[in-house]
């Protein structure tokens, strides 16, 4: 993990006075934005899911985040004039905490999904926010939450930059480009990409096999006419 390079140790430094307003832990932090409690009950489950922000992540109560296929991205805010050595970051694989020293910690969570710790980074902007940019270990899977138990966004409605598909490697653009055809195609209730490929695989083993077709036409009939011949 990579940090400030005028990070200091701990307790060197008087902690900040308290923020006027209790931070409360990312995991039970509540998302600015509100659901809607009048849809009909057969589609609660969906409309847990929120749209996602511009980011592709959610706006939350003490902090948003964002993220790409190859990495997240989170904003902190503080208040102004915040030195870097009043700040707590640590940066784990698979956890997050972030606070200022002596008080409570504004994020306390599990990832949803790994991270490098070796290649995220923290930086404090304009000694009011901290920046935070996490190197996903998955690179073609977007994140349904930023911490395991928090709000999921609708990962249908995220919207990759079309722009920024150049910029990925063949392995990594074709993953992006499959996910998104798929996506497309479940919207419009059509087969995705593996479904098509396994019924043209069929397809073609039935028209260089008619007579294994025709076997296998028969074999489907053969349990009915088994049945009725029992008695």
């Amino acid at each position: 993990m990579a940090i400030l390079s005028d990070y200091t140790e701990e307790n060197q430094e008087q902690p900040m006075k308290p923020i006027e307003k209790e931070q409360e832990k990312s995991s039970s932090s509540a998302p600015k934005e509100e659901e809607n409690s009048s849809s009909p009950p057969k589609e609660e489950e969906e409309n847990k899911k929120l749209k996602p922000n511009k980011s592709n992540g959610l706006d939350m109560e003490n902090y948003s985040w964002g993220q790409s296929l190859q990495e997240v991205t989170i904003n902190v805010p503080v208040p102004p004039g915040t030195k870097s050595r009043f700040l707590f970051v640590e940066i784990k694989n698979n956890s997050l905490k972030v606070g200022l020293k002596g008080q409570p910690l504004i994020i306390d969570g599990e990832y949803f999904k790994s991270v490098k710790a070796d290649e995220c980074y923290w930086s404090l902007e304009d000694q009011k926010e901290i920046s935070i940019l996490l190197t996903k270990q998955n690179k073609s899977d977007w994140w349904k939450s930023l911490f395991k138990g928090g709000p999921e966004i609708d990962t249908q409605k995220v919207e990759p930059e079309p722009s920024k598909l150049s910029d990925l490697d063949t392995e990594t653009r074709a993953a992006v480009e499959k996910m998104m055809f798929d996506q497309r195609q479940k919207q419009m209730g059509l087969p995705t990409s593996e479904e098509i490929t396994n019924q043209d695989m069929l397809k073609k083993f039935m028209e260089q096999n008619p007579d294994m077709a025709k076997n296998f036409a028969n074999a489907k009939m053969m349990p009915n006419s088994k049945m009725m011949g029992m008695g």
